[in-house]
């Protein structure tokens, strides 16, 4: 195996800007010049066709003659698109694509799978093998530049998307982290309303919505000053009125993310009460969107049984209890509060809980945001 380099790494063009939409960076027609592609191919000339069709565009090369130098090459490159031959020694490149695109650190690599057999059987062969682009040799080099920029733009894309969706987690949980009786609350939330999701028996769509809004729903908090935000007294009608733009706030602030709608009614509406008396919007029963009403249900329970300046920890039994009083005065959905209890009782959730695997959560919302960009 070789690696070559065939040039120095250049910036990316683009800009943040003071506004909410800061987190959508601005994309050239052509994909980042530093860009990397790793080929496997067993056969030198194959590979140095290939070498002599990228030149031009100045990628950062890499090669394998086998599945195991490039599993060699992922574990210490950051490799942007692979290219691989159908035919390779011990593993197939179909095989070797399956073994990719269900590695979570790999699967969202663009994979360009190559032959020189021609027939329908081998294409549908590679495409179902999770391949983003099948081509016949002999390759015509317009055609290969073209097909691997728009793939190297479509994996810049969703590059920028996830770092900025990590960015409005981070602030999120600094927000968190900044009053220590609040510590570890996404998380547990997080975990609270996705198990009751499942419990529920609702889509992972809506599951992973409800985790992420663990983590987002009090995001809009960055904008309220620090005087109400820790106020340790009761707050005047003046300062409620402020604090309670947070809802809103939020949802301006993540709104820019298309991936985040669903997550959107959350952030808005987790105030909201059953009778109508919440806020932003006053919406009742089931005006408010279902997940938003889960997720209230977690939030409460989670204040309750945690220590706040204002109260002690309250115990399970009791932060229950004043849930279903609240019920009782017509400002929870009793059905979910039920569901919510149910939970409690047959999947007890700890100081830090795991209801599920976290790690699958996280890679079906990066799988439904690559969809969403191939679209």
């Amino acid at each position: 195996m070789q690696t070559i380099t065939t040039h120095e790494p250049s910036a990316i063009n683009g800009h943040l800007s003071t506004q909410p939409t800061f987190l959508c960076e601005e994309f050239s027609y052509d994909p980042p010049a530093d860009s990397c592609i790793l080929i496997v191919d067993s056969q030198e000339i194959n590979r140095r066709v290939l070498r002599g069709i990228l030149k031009s565009s100045r990628y950062r090369i890499l090669e394998a003659t086998s599945a195991e130098d490039a599993f060699t090459v992922l574990d210490r490159e950051k490799v942007d698109l692979i290219i691989v031959d159908f035919v390779l020694p011990q593993m197939s490149g179909p095989d070797l694509c399956r073994r990719l695109k269900s590695n979570r650190k790999t699967q969202f690599i663009p994979i360009v799978i190559l032959t020189s057999v021609q027939g329908a059987e081998n294409e549908i062969n590679g495409m179902a093998s999770g391949a983003d682009e099948f081509l016949t040799q002999p390759l015509h080099g317009d055609v290969v530049r073209a097909r691997i920029r728009a793939m190297l733009r479509n994996k810049a894309a969703v590059d920028s998307l996830e770092e900025a969706e990590n960015i409005l987690f981070a602030l999120a949980q600094a927000i968190e982290h900044r009053d220590p009786c609040t510590a570890g609350h996404c998380q547990r939330l997080a975990a609270y309303s996705a198990a009751t999701g499942i419990a529920m028996g609702l889509p992972r769509t809506s599951i992973i919505a409800l985790h992420r809004g663990g983590y987002l729903h009090d995001i809009g908090k960055i904008v309220i000053p620090d005087s109400i935000l820790y106020k340790q007294g009761p707050l005047t009608v003046e300062e409620w009125e402020i604090m309670r733009t947070h809802t809103i706030r939020g949802e301006q602030i993540c709104q820019a993310m298309k991936t985040l709608a669903p997550v959107l009614p959350i952030i808005r509406h987790h105030h909201e009460r059953y009778d109508g008396s919440g806020y932003p919007d006053g919406l009742r029963g089931t005006e408010i969107p279902l997940l938003a009403r889960i997720l209230q249900v977690s939030d409460i329970y989670d204040a309750l049984t945690t220590a706040r300046p204002y109260k002690p920890a309250f115990s399970s039994a009791r932060a229950m209890s004043i849930l279903e009083e609240e019920c009782q005065a017509g400002w929870r959905d009793p059905d979910i509060v039920q569901v919510f209890s149910e939970v409690l009782k047959n999947a007890p959730i700890g100081p830090e809980p795991v209801a599920w695997d976290e790690g699958w959560i996280v890679q079906q919302s990066l799988h439904n945001l690559h969809r969403e960009l191939s679209r």
